[in-house]
């Protein structure tokens, strides 16, 4: 007698309640968690749209302050008009700058501007004889301030030179 071989059941279902293939029950449970998925990976890609937009602008401004610094230092420190015993503000016109956006239209940010040139105590060389006395200012410090709104809340950046 030749004894019986018998089959691995290992992959085969067993008994009467086995089935094939996926019930309702998991049928739901991968849709719902499929859909969180979706809605988590949008909302990280609005999250990082927000943030590039924010840096974009933060950047427009520092962009706008640097270029009234190079224009103050290309007419020297005699040209700004200035107080010896207080700060001096003058406010610039508006600019408005637009980028793209990334996910259609564009992003369009209205930046205020403000020069404040410190009082020139700290930069006056004074000298003395039994003639005359005679003081230069040889620099004057200079604070530029670019401010803007972003998504209700208001941002700035203050930008200093010493201008000579």
């Amino acid at each position: 007698m030749e004894p019986k071989q018998q089959k691995s059941n290992l992959c085969l279902p067993i008994g009467r309640n086995s089935k094939r293939g996926f019930g309702i029950a998991e049928v739901l449970v991968s849709a719902a968690v499929l859909g969180f998925m979706v809605v988590a990976l949008n909302k990280l890609q609005t999250s990082n749209h927000d943030t590039f937009l924010r840096i974009r602008g933060r950047d427009g401004a520092v962009e706008l302050a640097q270029n009234v610094l190079d224009s103050l230092n290309s007419v020297g420190a005699a040209s700004i008009a200035s107080k010896a015993d207080g700060d001096t503000t003058y406010p610039l016109d508006s600019i408005t700058r637009r980028w793209e956006r990334g996910l259609g239209g564009y992003a369009t940010i209205r930046y205020a501007r403000q020069i404040t040139v410190a009082k020139t105590d700290d930069f006056e060389a004074a000298s003395h004889s039994n003639y005359e006395d005679a003081s230069h200012i040889y620099a004057k410090q200079v604070n530029v301030r670019v401010s803007w709104s972003f998504k209700g809340s208001n941002q700035s950046i203050n930008v200093s030179g010493v201008i000579r």
